[in-house]
């Protein structure tokens, strides 16, 4: 497994122009991306249409074709990696659900955002909303959920993007989830 100062090398000197960095860098972070692939793509409804290659593929695309990359480290990376795949899956949600006419919303199982009483499944378009709606008045809280949950980072990783305190980040960890799970519940 590749260091994260090793990761944060590569991506400063990708970040300074050299692209034989992007080129060092994607063979060292791809399994970490598939895995955070996967991680979401078995919180989807059975049978989705899209694969955790192909979103690994699709957010790679897009992480890419930033014109210039500001990525101060592994952890930021990550969140960058997160937010393009949380995009990537709303989009496709929301593409979907307009072939169908205004079907059945796709579901999302919200292990981090369930209730004392066991695991709840949301609409993923709906989780959009609602994170959209928290960052209106509280971006921070916002920014937390989408690097822990979608990004998968850690209180400490999550902190150091955000240049927060750990339990300052911890804090607004429960209160977001509080927060959503008061939102997401009457859509469930």
């Amino acid at each position: 497994m590749p260091s994260s100062g090793e990761i944060t090398q590569l991506l400063l000197e990708w970040r300074h122009g050299h692209q034989a960095a992007l080129q060092r860098l994607m063979p060292l972070v791809y399994d970490e991306l598939h895995r955070l692939a996967e991680m979401y793509m078995r919180q989807e409804r059975p049978g989705h249409t899209l694969q955790p290659t192909a979103l690994v593929h699709e957010a790679y695309l897009r992480l890419v074709g930033t014109e210039s990359p500001s990525w101060q480290n592994r952890a930021h990376f990550f969140a960058a990696a997160a937010q393009a795949m949380r995009h990537i899956l709303v989009d496709h949600a929301r593409r979907r659900r307009a072939a169908k006419r205004a079907g059945v919303g796709l579901l999302l199982t919200l292990n981090n955002l369930a209730s004392p009483s066991g695991e709840r499944t949301v609409d993923l378009i709906a989780l959009d909303q609602a994170l959209t709606h928290l960052a209106t008045f509280d971006p921070q809280k916002s920014q937390i959920v989408e690097l822990r949950f979608f990004g998968g980072l850690t209180i400490k990783e999550t902190a150091e993007v955000l240049g927060l305190s750990p339990t300052t980040v911890s804090r607004h960890w429960r209160l977001a989830r509080a927060w959503l799970y008061s939102q997401l519940k009457e859509d469930m």
